[in-house]
C-alpha cells in the first residue's frame, strides 16, 4: 500500500556545484525538497521507490546501491541510491535518479531500503498509472519520491521558448499534486505535456496509479518557475 509520496522537481541545478555562483538562488527550492523527505521519513515506510525519466539506457529498475554521478556536468561529484554495498555492474543512474540519490544523501536517508525506476517520456498515461498501482499493490508500506520538472516554456529565456501554454498546463498540475487528485493526474493532456516539454508527466502519473484509493492529502510545498521551468515540491501522506 501506499504510506506517503513527495513530489520533487529533477534539476541537476540543485547540486551547489553544479549550479556554481548561482547556487543560492534555488536554496528554498532545496528547502522545500528536504521538508518533502522529511514527510517521507515520518510515514515510516518500508521500501521507498525513487521514479523519474529517463533515457532509453537508464530505464528499468535500479536497485539500492546504484551509482551515479554529475560529471556530465563539469563537476566530480558521485552519488549512490540509498546505503550498503555498490551494485556492481548495473547501469548508471539517470539524471533524474542522480538528482534523488543526491537529494537523500543530503538527508541521510535512513528510514527504508531504496530503488530506482526511470521511465520513458513516451510511456503512455494508462501504463504509467498500472504500474502506480502494481507498486502499491503489495502489502508493504511503500513511500515514492516522484522526480519530474513542470514545463519548460515559461519565459522567453526558458529551455523551450515561451509557450503560452506552458503556464496553464502547469497550473492545473501543480493543482492535481496539491490536492493529491489521482484523476486530475491522470487527465493531463500528454501530447500538450510533451509540446510544453513538461518530463515529470510519466512519473506524476505513476503516482497517480499509486494514490488510487489511499486516502493520502496532499500539500505544496514549492510552485515556482525560475529559469522558465516549472518547479513542484509536493506530500501526500
Amino acid at each position: 500500500m501506499l504510506a506517503a509520496a513527495a513530489v520533487c522537481p529533477a534539476p541537476p541545478l540543485l547540486v551547489p556545484e553544479v549550479a556554481a555562483g548561482a547556487a543560492p538562488e534555488l536554496d528554498s527550492l532545496r528547502a522545500a525538497c528536504s521538508d518533502a523527505l522529511g514527510a517521507l521519513a515520518a510515514a515510516r515506510p518500508e521500501r521507498l521507490l525513487v521514479v523519474g525519466p529517463a533515457d532509453r539506457d537508464g530505464r528499468g529498475p535500479h536497485p539500492q546501491g546504484s551509482a551515479g554521478s554529475f560529471r556530465g556536468y563539469g563537476v566530480d561529484v558521485e552519488v549512490r541510491l540509498g546505503a550498503g554495498d555498490s551494485a556492481a555492474g548495473m547501469p548508471e543512474l539517470p539524471p533524474s535518479l542522480a538528482v534523488a540519490a543526491w537529494l537523500l544523501e543530503r538527508a541521510r536517508w535512513d528510514a527504508s531500503p531504496v530503488e530506482g525506476l526511470g521511465i520513458g517520456e513516451p510511456l503512455a498515461a494508462d501504463r504509467c498509472a498500472e504500474t502506480g498501482r502494481q507498486v502499491a499493490a503489495g502489502a508493504e508500506r511503500v513511500a515514492l519520491l516522484i522526480m519530474g520538472d513542470g514545463s519548460a516554456c515559461r519565459t522567453l529565456k526558458a529551455p523551450g521558448y515561451l509557450d503560452e501554454r506552458a503556464a496553464g498546463f502547469d497550473a492545473g498540475a501543480a493543482r492535481a499534486l496539491a490536492e493529491a487528485d489521482s484523476a486530475a493526474l491522470l487527465a493531463l493532456d500528454e501530447e500538450l505535456a510533451y509540446e510544453v516539454q513538461a518530463a515529470g508527466r510519466p512519473a506524476w502519473q505513476v503516482l497517480a496509479g499509486a494514490g488510487e484509493g489511499a486516502g493520502l492529502e496532499g500539500r505544496l510545498l514549492y510552485d515556482d518557475a525560475p529559469y522558465g521551468v516549472g518547479y513542484f515540491v509536493a506530500t501526500w501522506s
